[in-house]
């Protein structure tokens, strides 16, 4: 049903893959509206609908990465192939991705899946009969797994899809930390000070650290340890790096799931791969050679790239779902 992933020729290269894409669509655009969602601990989640918004269509929701939002290239082409596809699209920011600071001193992290499982029933409850789908992109792809496997054969989803997931954060932690001369560790720490540094007057009385201190932090550890970790209840890096990895909740998904996985992926670690053993036979695993982190692209002309993403999650997600109600109407 979803043939393996082949690079183009002219992309072969993990850093080329991982890069280039975010180039490729510098003015893809998607229409969307805003919404404030209310979360039960006095919060919100702040949601991205695609626009139109098709009332009676299969609902999908998308899931970004580290410090991604409604602007982020993988998500708007996501969105908008899902949409081409049939489905009524809405991204999900977590906390203090959104266009305004959250009310709480706390954030999101690779493991919270509070929020997501919030937004799934709050969805079922607004639109019981309309099927539902997830994809999850790196960090987000991590949280849709762990929320898959803890909620087993409970889980409403109709189908998952997860790609580029830091199944091992703490061995992923360490190659990010020093892969492509440590560019990528600071492409990330920039962003996340950036979005922390809004919520420090929030975090004072928790956390005692100073703006000019929270722009020091060079290291993608040190960062968890002083802010990821206290601010959500873990006792340091290493044990949130521990309760969050959704790689031993992998065994327990009970929807149809599809994971995408390149092994030279520089942004994980290889241990980060899942194999046939890690996973339930629920799961379809389309574990590549190539492909980069959240790249895949594929195609013979360079100046028409293909974005195979685009193309398998959708397939994937229409064969769960359209064909399922074809056949039940049959």
């Amino acid at each position: 049903m979803i043939p393996q992933f082949k690079p183009a020729w002219w992309m072969t290269n993990r850093h080329v893959q991982t890069i280039m894409p975010r180039f490729f669509r510098p003015f893809h655009n998607t229409r969307y509206e805003l919404e404030q969602l209310d979360t039960p601990d006095g919060d919100f989640i702040e949601l991205a609908w695609s626009l139109p918004h098709n009332e009676t269509a299969p609902l999908a929701v998308v899931l970004h990465g580290l410090e991604g939002n409604i602007n982020s290239f993988y998500a708007k082409g996501m969105m908008k192939a899902l949409k081409q596809h049939g489905f009524a699209v809405v991204l999900m920011h977590f906390r203090n991705c959104s266009t305004q600071v959250n009310r709480l001193p706390r954030a999101y992290h690779s493991g919270d899946t509070a929020d997501l499982e919030f937004f799934i029933n709050h969805l079922k409850k607004l639109y019981p009969n309309r099927p539902l789908v997830a994809v999850g992109f790196s960090l987000g792809g991590n949280v849709l797994a762990k929320y898959l496997g803890e909620q087993a054969a409970h889980c409403p989803l109709n189908a998952a899809a997860v790609v580029s997931a830091p199944y091992d954060l703490s061995s992923s932690s360490d190659v990010i930390r020093k892969s492509l001369g440590k560019i990528y560790q600071k492409y990330l720490l920039d962003r996340m000070k950036k979005s922390m540094h809004r919520k420090l007057p929030q975090i004072k009385q928790h956390i005692a650290l100073t703006p000019e201190q929270l722009m020091q932090i060079d290291d993608l550890l040190e960062f968890d340890n002083q802010l990821t970790a206290p601010l959500h209840g873990f006792a340091n890096a290493h044990d949130y790096y521990r309760q969050a990895s959704a790689m031993p909740y992998l065994k327990h998904i009970a929807v149809p799931t599809l994971i995408i996985h390149a092994k030279d992926d520089p942004m994980l670690s290889i241990k980060a791969a899942p194999s046939r053993q890690d996973v339930s036979e629920h799961v379809t695993l389309r574990v590549s050679e190539k492909g980069g982190h959240v790249g895949f692209i594929s195609g013979n002309n360079p100046f028409k790239p293909v974005f195979w993403l685009e193309q398998a999650v959708p397939r994937y997600f229409g064969h769960h779902v359209f064909n399922s109600a074809n056949k039940e109407s049959a």
